[in-house]
């Protein structure tokens, strides 16, 4: 199979604005991913190309980019899912958006972390542990409250699909509450009233639209709208 890939390019240091790279593989295999031909256009035609890459397994979520104009994992995304129009397939590939970028595929992850950071993603928990010594045990229908939530990869692939983010970065995001809802509800921590005001705020889940952008970018088929709709519940009601 023949692909031609068309890459949203900018070189800060050469470029006054974004332009498209035209790039034309042969010998591509339907089960070959995104990634595996931006590897091979970096390694066989292009060494200026940059884009973030780790894993390859859709576990550490850093290849997060716009594949034909919705967010993905380039390591996810093989190219027989992808739409064929007559003999050879075309694949468009841009940065996500509402952050700015760095250079091609890579852009500032910082102010993503950023609200990341603001919710306390880690367990707090002051309390004397028990006597026994024994963990912080709890059942398993407390566990399967927060179990979806656990499974965020932080590729900020629902934030960067969010109208709302997208037109005010103040917002603190999709991904942020998600991380915010995994210790919200975990019957261990004591962190809950920190992280509901931070949430609560006025670029907290109230900025949320209900769109379901967020659950259809999530490569980890997180339930994210429905998480958002629980804190927002917590927040109404006052009851966890």
């Amino acid at each position: 199979m023949q692909v031609n890939l068309r890459i949203r390019r900018f070189n800060p240091e050469k470029d006054t604005k974004a332009w498209w790279g035209e790039y034309t593989l042969s010998d591509v295999h339907p089960t070959d991913t995104v990634l595996d031909l931006l590897n091979r256009v970096k390694w066989e035609i292009d060494g200026t190309l940059s884009l973030r890459r780790s894993c390859a397994h859709g576990v550490c979520g850093s290849d997060a980019m716009r594949i034909n104009e919705v967010n993905a994992l380039a390591c996810k995304t093989l190219v027989q899912r992808l739409e064929k129009k007559g003999d050879t397939m075309t694949i468009q590939i841009e940065p996500i958006l509402g952050l700015r970028v760095i250079k091609d595929l890579i852009v500032d992850m910082e102010p993503f972390m950023e609200h990341y950071r603001a919710v306390m993603p880690y367990f707090i928990n002051d309390s004397p542990p028990p006597a026994d010594g024994r963990e912080r045990l709890q059942s398993q229908e407390d566990r399967a409250r927060f179990d979806d939530t656990t499974k965020c990869i932080l590729c900020a692939c629902c934030t960067t699909s969010c109208p709302s983010f997208w037109a005010n970065g103040k917002y603190i995001g999709p991904a942020s509450i998600v991380q915010a809802h995994r210790f919200i509800f975990d019957s261990r921590d004591e962190g809950a009233a920190e992280r509901l005001k931070v949430v609560g705020d006025t670029f907290g889940v109230w900025r949320c639209r209900t769109i379901f952008n967020c659950t259809n970018a999530c490569p980890r088929d997180i339930e994210v709208t429905k998480a958002i709709a629980e804190v927002k519940g917590v927040l109404a009601t006052g009851e966890i």
